[in-house]
């Protein structure tokens, strides 16, 4: 693999600069609107865990799973990608649920709403399931 584009047409820089912007605009959006989704879900975890509900809904994960796999097929994008990252995410929002409930049932902060662990993946997991944008099994 190079590194350099020596001798690559002007044009064809110019086309992947525009592509890249494109791509880091997008980045950005995923960001933006995952954030937005974990506020959502970080409500969700302290709900259950004041009302002893359990941190995982299997049923209301398998829909989602389907859902968001008929999604993907319609968006032209991997179905098994798709699941693979929600499977991801559903693991990672039933940690971060069990962190919440422990904290409410032991005194802790839960509704601080802040991220746990200090990682974009642990406040990824706080957004529930990817496929529909706003809780885990709400």
């Amino acid at each position: 693999m190079t590194t350099s584009n020596t001798g690559v047409d002007d044009s064809v820089r110019a086309e992947l600069n525009r592509l890249r912007e494109s791509i880091d605009n997008i980045d950005a959006a995923v960001v933006h609107m995952l954030a937005e989704r974990f506020k959502c879900t970080q409500q969700v975890g302290v709900l259950k865990a004041e009302h002893q509900l359990p941190p995982a809904d299997p049923a209301r994960e398998a829909r989602q799973i389907t859902r968001l796999r008929q999604l993907a097929e319609s968006a032209r994008l991997d179905p098994a990608f798709a699941e693979k990252l929600l499977n991801f995410i559903i693991a990672e929002v039933i940690r971060h649920h069990e962190t919440i409930a422990d904290e409410v049932t032991h005194g802790g902060s839960a509704a601080d709403g802040g991220t746990r662990g200090g990682s974009a993946a642990g406040d990824v997991a706080q957004g529930g399931s990817a496929a529909d944008g706003a809780t885990h099994d709400e």
